[in-house]
């Protein structure tokens, strides 16, 4: 197993302001798709994104209720927008507004899609505290640093 030491858990990775991520799943929530944008970001390669449940890039800092609204929204053929902190392969991190939709051929679901584009500074800060209160709110785990 790989060993981190626990500061790479507060090292962030910025998009750039003219990168995309892009990527799609199946309905099962793994990854069919992923452009080189993705693959850069998270700091795993195609290789290892291709077949993996999305959630692989889940923060633990993330309140479930977010995914609990994506899914919510998802279920109602609309489409999901909203600010997400990921997880790097690394464990450092990195935040994305992004845009979750289901892709429909002759009106019967058959998988989805995100765009994910780089935020500023206040909308990570806003995000963090808003995401901190949720968590605690909701009895979710504290953030704390923990590698094995």
């Amino acid at each position: 197993m790989q060993e981190f030491n626990e500061s790479q858990f507060f090292v962030e990775t910025e998009v750039p302001q003219d990168e995309l991520i892009i990527s799609r799943t199946d309905l099962q929530g793994h990854i069919s798709y992923a452009n080189e944008t993705f693959c850069e970001i998270s700091g795993y390669t195609l290789g290892e994104l291709l077949g993996k449940k999305h959630s692989l890039v889940r923060h633990p800092d993330m309140p479930s209720s977010v995914f609990t609204d994506l899914w919510s929204t998802l279920d109602k053929k609309k489409q999901w927008k909203g600010f997400v902190k990921n997880l790097r392969k690394d464990k450092g991190f990195y935040w994305v507004e992004a845009i979750v939709s289901g892709v429909y051929k002759n009106g019967v679901l058959i998988e989805y899609k995100s765009l994910r584009y780089p935020i500023n500074y206040t909308n990570k800060l806003k995000y963090q505290i808003l995401y901190d209160k949720m968590r605690a709110a909701n009895k979710e785990a504290k953030r704390r640093v923990i590698y094995k």
